[in-house]
């Protein structure tokens, strides 16, 4: 299966670790280069420098025949737009985006 990270920072980190040794093709989308340096050092994933919520970067990381997009960027914002943008652009089947702030889970905001 072929899956995209956005965000490489500690939890992204994990997941690229987990996937990679389930023979998963991971690809890590972040806009710092020392993160993703580390992650290229020790892990056997693809790694693509860039804005994670641009369609350009989403496209260049794979997007397009990717099964799983997981967003776990430092911003809420920026992981939805992330799935929402895999999801209509690139009808990404599976999207994860992490949430903090609680106030979006609440349940008068649920359909």
């Amino acid at each position: 299966m072929k899956s995209i990270i956005c965000g490489a920072g500690d939890v992204g980190y994990s997941i690229a670790d987990k996937l990679s040794k389930e023979s998963f093709e991971v690809t890590v989308v972040d806009e710092s280069k020392e993160r993703l340096k580390k992650i290229s050092e020790n892990l056997d994933v693809k790694t693509i420098i860039g804005v994670p919520s641009l369609p350009s970067t989403l496209s260049k990381a794979g997007a397009k025949d990717c099964d799983i997009l997981i967003a776990v960027t430092k911003s809420d914002e920026t992981n939805m737009i992330c799935c929402q943008i895999g999801h209509s652009l690139f009808e990404i089947p599976k999207k994860i985006a992490r949430i903090r702030q609680q106030d979006y889970l609440k349940g008068e905001w649920q359909s």
